[in-house]
């Protein structure tokens, strides 16, 4: 084994919070690298960068969403067809949720996301698109009318439940699956309280609803409790007022109101 000698002050050099001995002295300064515009561009995608990143996603998501006001969350296929009936559907939830005063947010994608945005908005409602990054997405639909794009689905997560009462669930795929998963997740641990989930569409959603009672509540793995935090209807209005009617139980912001 080699001897090791305590690094002398000339190779010590600190960055920062961090301090850097030995092999892991930089050749240069970071303002060196900054300034030198001839070097290699590799510093935009280093994890450092990334967090100044990230939080500048925080930072224009809470900026811009910051006075929409009450609103409900809507998530559907993006796959889904205009002119069909769950397209139609989708329209007829971003229509309800407009009329009760209360704007809508979707993934302000194509599919079911632009149904409720089309719904919203030909009802003179807010509708707004949070679009995510993907290498097969066309951006933000043409019914969308405060947007804000992310490259990161866990800071548009976090948009999607900080500023909605509720989210409606139209059929979807693991896209749609994920957001339900992870707001059940979020009421159940408690992360969020009183933040209504409901499925619209009994023929899509009661085989889902059906397995966790049969298999999952049967092992074990959730409680009855936890599946009460689901509703499941195929009335859009009444999607609608289940969420309506939580806010007012709880006194929390109504349409012209304050929160």
């Amino acid at each position: 084994m080699a001897s090791v000698r305590p690094a002398s002050p000339e190779n010590v050099y600190h960055r920062g919070p961090v301090t850097l001995r030995r092999s892991q002295v930089p050749a240069s300064t970071t303002d060196q690298r900054l300034l030198d515009g001839r070097g290699p561009s590799d510093w935009v995608h280093t994890d450092p960068w990334r967090v100044l990143r990230i939080q500048s996603e925080f930072v224009e998501g809470f900026g811009g969403l910051a006075e929409v006001g009450p609103a409900i969350s809507v998530f559907g296929s993006a796959r889904t067809a205009r002119g069909s009936a769950a397209y139609d559907l989708g329209v007829e939830v971003g229509a309800a949720i407009a009329r009760e005063g209360y704007a809508v947010i979707t993934g302000g994608g194509p599919g079911l996301m632009e149904a409720a945005n089309k719904g919203a908005l030909g009802e003179g409602g807010t509708s707004i698109g949070l679009g995510i990054e993907l290498p097969f997405e066309a951006g933000l639909n043409e019914y969308v009318d405060l947007g804000v794009n992310f490259r990161y689905f866990f800071v548009r997560k976090t948009m999607f439940v900080k500023y909605a009462e509720g989210f409606i669930v139209l059929p979807g795929g693991f896209g749609t699956l994920d957001e339900l998963f992870e707001a059940v997740t979020l009421v159940q641990t408690q992360k969020v309280t009183s933040f209504p989930i409901v499925l619209l569409g009994s023929d899509y959603w009661g085989g889902l609803l059906e397995w966790l009672r049969t298999t999952a509540l049967a092992a074990g793995t959730v409680n009855a409790g936890d599946l009460a935090l689901l509703h499941l209807t195929d009335d859009p209005h009444e999607a609608v007022r289940i969420i309506v009617e939580t806010d007012r139980q709880l006194g929390r912001q109504t349409p012209g109101g304050e929160r």
